[in-house]
């Protein structure tokens, strides 16, 4: 239900955990972890009191990270680009070498900085779809 929002939490830098799991599963979870349930469910805070559920309004993205920026003061604590947004694993900084033929050779010969991420390998850099992230960040 919240997948896109998930990734869009982590591309924020913020640590971020998406399954499709059945309610009992995710609120066992969310307390042994100790985090708070977002959903558009408005039935699971009625039905489980053990966590805390954040039941979103907003249908779309745009909608919800506003939605969850007033709730919860989200852009004093943003890292943006800090989180892999597939596996939510903090990124690590790498060099040209480092990443290799991991990575088109244009992107090599135009780019310097990159992110990997140690769990699944994945190598991030500022191409143009980061300018596009951040105006609809609006930062």
């Amino acid at each position: 239900m919240l997948g896109r929002l998930a990734r869009w939490l982590r591309l924020l830098g913020f640590d971020t955990t998406w399954e499709a799991l059945p309610d009992e599963v995710l609120v066992r979870r969310a307390l042994a972890e100790k985090r708070t349930v977002l959903t558009r469910d408005r039935r699971l805070p009625q039905e489980w009191t053990l966590v805390p559920v954040c039941v979103l309004q907003a249908e779309d993205l745009r909608g919800q990270l506003a939605e969850l920026g007033l709730r919860f003061g989200l852009a004093a604590y943003a890292r943006p680009f800090s989180r892999c947004n597939r596996c939510n694993e903090p990124l690590e900084a790498a060099t040209v070498e480092q990443v290799g033929q991991a990575v088109p050779d244009r992107v090599r010969a135009s780019h310097h900085d990159f992110l990997r991420c140690p769990r699944c390998e994945r190598i991030y850099w500022a191409g143009s779809h980061v300018a596009r992230m951040r105006e609809l960040l609006g930062s």
